[in-house]
């Protein structure tokens, strides 16, 4: 199987491409798999470190922009579109996934008009703009919540859910101990705000940390802040004597999610989908400016469901956040209904499901060829 993987610019985007591409290698071990995105994007960064191939084409964001930039971003289109006929003409692969950001519009158009089996993946509660249009081409939709299937074509829209990556669902505990210092006995909070931590997360938390005080021989922390962050958080702990572990970031997520009894955090896509595959209670912060406000959409499905607690981020302080803390640590039934509704909630199998998808389009294409 040849397959290409366009889009990504954040890891909402680009990490479920990943888990898509370890789900393809895990069941066809000889495929080819090439990405394609922008040298502006995370996927610059991330994917050089695998073993995927990855191509670059021009394109440049449209959403947001100013008059001129978007002039520019319509230029760019069109050299892109160009680009990606030239990847697909030379890769002739039996299926594009398009994964989200600006970077999979011109590869998954040109396919879809190449007769090229396509599709487009959506993890987001209300879809983005370039998916909007991209469904009347592509050849199937795969969405990750029922509420997300009325924006587009019934007959192509599939409820899958987000890929995840297969190491997410298996930590090591022992690993997680040594890597974190972790105690046994402890109940262990882990917090998040992205690949470069969120500022906003990691001020409330260290003003939350006064009111945690009662807590404080209970509890342990694991803390990603982000680089720019990292002194002055670490030191905060330090002042009132907490135990944690303070990192610019973590490496080893699966390892922290493994022993975290409760997830602090944005409400991105990824996260979402990860914490719930493996049934975590979390508090969700969403990200006031993501684009159509989707992180705000994704973490209010979860708390309609009791899977999550909800902060909105200009409600966000510590004394907020510390309230939200007490009431679930000091309730171990809360805890657990928290996790089993988050597990309810999951989809571990969405790769394999988006991949069956995938052979289906592949087994129609070549008996029409």
């Amino acid at each position: 199987m040849k397959v290409i993987i366009a889009g990504g610019g954040t890891g909402g985007h680009l990490f479920p491409g990943l888990a898509l591409a370890e789900c393809i290698d895990q069941k066809y071990p000889e495929a080819k798999i090439v990405f394609v995105g922008t040298q502006r994007g995370l996927e610059s960064k991330v994917i050089p470190k695998t073993k995927y191939e990855l191509k670059f084409i021009s394109i440049q964001g449209f959403v947001g922009k100013s008059a001129g930039q978007k002039l520019k971003s319509i230029i760019t289109l069109f050299k892109s579109i160009s680009e990606s006929k030239n990847i697909l003409e030379a890769f002739s692969p039996d299926v594009v996934f398009g994964v989200g950001g600006y970077a999979s519009f011109p590869v998954v158009l040109t396919a879809a008009l190449k007769k090229i089996p396509t599709i487009i993946l959506e993890q987001n509660t209300v879809p983005g703009l370039a998916n909007k249009i991209l469904a009347r081409v592509a050849s199937a939709v795969a969405v990750s919540y029922p509420e997300t299937i009325d924006y587009f074509p019934k007959q192509k829209v599939y409820l899958t859910g987000t890929p995840i990556r297969k190491k997410i669902l298996e930590g090591d505990l022992e690993k997680a101990k040594q890597l974190f210092n972790i105690k046994e006995g402890k109940l262990t909070i882990l917090i998040f705000g992205g690949s470069l931590g969120a500022r906003k997360i990691n001020k409330a938390m260290t003003e939350a940390l006064p009111y945690l005080l009662p807590l404080k021989d209970r509890i342990q922390i694991i803390h990603q802040t982000g680089q720019n962050d990292l002194n002055w958080v670490s030191a905060e702990y330090k002042n009132l004597s907490f135990k944690a572990t303070v990192l610019p970031f973590i490496y080893d997520m699966a390892e922290a999610y493994n022993v975290a009894d409760l997830v602090i955090s944005r409400a991105g896509a990824s996260t979402v989908a990860e914490i719930t595959a493996i049934g975590k209670a979390s508090i969700l912060i969403p990200y006031p400016y993501a684009a159509y406000n989707h992180q705000e959409m994704n973490a209010r499905r979860l708390f309609s469901r009791g899977a999550c607690e909800l902060i909105l981020d200009r409600d966000l302080n510590g004394q907020n956040l510390a309230k939200k803390i007490n009431e679930i640590l000091n309730s171990p039934e809360v805890i657990k209904e928290m996790q089993r509704a988050s597990l309810a909630f999951g989809k571990p199998k969405a790769g394999e499901k988006i991949i069956e998808i995938a052979e289906t389009l592949i087994r129609r294409r070549n008996v029409s060829l």
